[in-house]
């Protein structure tokens, strides 16, 4: 069972890891420091996007306007530590 709960731990971790680099790369995208005409890219944001949209979508659906200000990654961010946490403080001790 621990080996299940480190490999999930290993997921999320990875998943942060994902959703940081692609909100990087969406500001490198706005500020026209990359360009999306090239085709690696144009690859890499294809997979971040494919990778995070699914569970941003419905984060940034339930939450209002803020003017062009996107927080969705960072409350996803949150809920990811948080499930972190309940797993290492409250899962992972109680296994043998």
């Amino acid at each position: 069972m621990r080996a299940l709960l480190d490999v999930v731990l290993l997921a999320l971790q990875l998943y942060t890891w994902l959703l940081i680099a692609s909100a990087i790369l969406s500001w490198l995208i706005a500020f026209n420091v990359v360009n999306t005409r090239n085709s690696v890219v144009s690859a890499i944001w294809d997979f971040l996007y494919r990778v995070t949209e699914p569970l941003l979508r419905p984060i940034r659906n339930s939450l209002p306007n803020l003017g062009g200000i996107d927080i969705s990654p960072i409350i996803l961010l949150l809920i990811i530590f948080l499930i972190e946490r309940v797993i290492v403080l409250y899962l992972y001790p109680n296994v043998f």
